[in-house]
């Protein structure tokens, strides 16, 4: 198995709330993710979106793209104008040699606004699944046909949130539609990520790696908080540093070669982005050469 490993500049600047890390330019993101030992990162928005830009800052640092987030609004339109509608994102990949496209549906998601607890999501309700299962399965087929694997990024503050759905999500579409599987976003929503990656190897794509510091997550639960705050106290971690079993995890990932992304969004301010991206790669190159996987890099 050959996986490359990959990071988020989330962890330098966030992308929900933009005043998090909204001083640090994205000269020393880049540096600091290569510095740290990755070989590539996904987009975020100080990123340029016009490819002969995005490829020459990117390739001055020596990095890829490796995807980048797409917000979807499957419960409001059907797989093709949703096609149509992601027609500047997809372009973009495709010129940067991206093989997946991370997709997320977000209407009526909470995850942006602080000033909604997570409890107060909107979940899917019974009637919406069939119509959304299938426009899923049609858009993963659409994007396979532009060389793209559709990888669904299941998160909290969305309809996507829980184990129960991502396993029904997974039942009720086709093999079109692959899964991102985030063991951050899985375990905080109460669900196991070895399990999730066992039931569901044959469709996970993209993997992203977040840890999760278990005491505060469970308080922020508890204590009815927004996902913002959640991730301002610090709920995620990179791996190594929380509760979640990556050894194991990456065990059930046999024969995967694509992916591993350090995806742990903190306040910079309380946790200094290059020295966390440097554990983050120490600790996932250790466990993933422990699970049989070979770094494309040849670190």
């Amino acid at each position: 198995m050959t996986v490359k490993l990959g990071t988020n500049p989330i962890a330098w600047s966030n992308d929900d709330m933009r005043e998090i890390g909204g001083d640090i330019p994205l000269s020393r993101c880049l540096a600091e993710a290569r510095e740290a030992g990755f070989a590539g990162i996904e987009m975020g928005h100080k990123l340029p979106r016009e490819a002969p830009v995005l490829r020459a800052v990117l390739a001055a640092h020596g990095l890829e793209l490796v995807s980048g987030w797409y917000s979807m609004a499957l419960r409001e339109r059907d797989a093709e104008a949703e096609f149509a509608a992601m027609a500047p994102h997809r372009a973009l990949l495709k010129a940067l040699g991206c093989k997946v496209a991370i997709v997320a549906e977000t209407s009526n998601a909470v995850h942006g606004d602080r000033s909604v607890a997570l409890a107060r999501r909107h979940a899917l309700a019974e009637a919406e699944w069939p119509a959304f299962c299938a426009r899923l399965t049609r858009l993963g087929e659409l994007l396979a046909g532009e060389g793209l694997a559709l990888a669904y990024h299941h998160h909290m503050g969305t309809c996507i949130q829980t184990g129960a759905e991502v396993d029904r999500m997974m039942a009720e579409t086709g093999a079109a539609a692959g899964l991102l599987l985030d063991t951050g976003h899985a375990t905080f929503a109460g669900a196991d990520p070895v399990a999730m990656a066992r039931r569901h190897r044959a469709r996970i794509v993209h993997v992203h790696c977040k840890d999760v510091r278990a005491p505060v997550a469970a308080r922020a639960l508890a204590e009815g908080m927004s996902f913002l705050d959640a991730v301002l106290e610090g709920a995620f971690t990179v791996p190594g540093d929380g509760a979640v079993d990556f050894p194991a995890v990456l065990a059930e990932l046999r024969g995967y070669a694509g992916w591993l992304v350090v995806e742990a969004e903190q306040d910079p301010v309380k946790a200094n982005p290059l020295s966390y991206a440097k554990l983050g790669f120490e600790n996932l190159s250790r466990m993933a050469r422990g699970a049989g996987m070979r770094l494309a890099d040849g670190r």
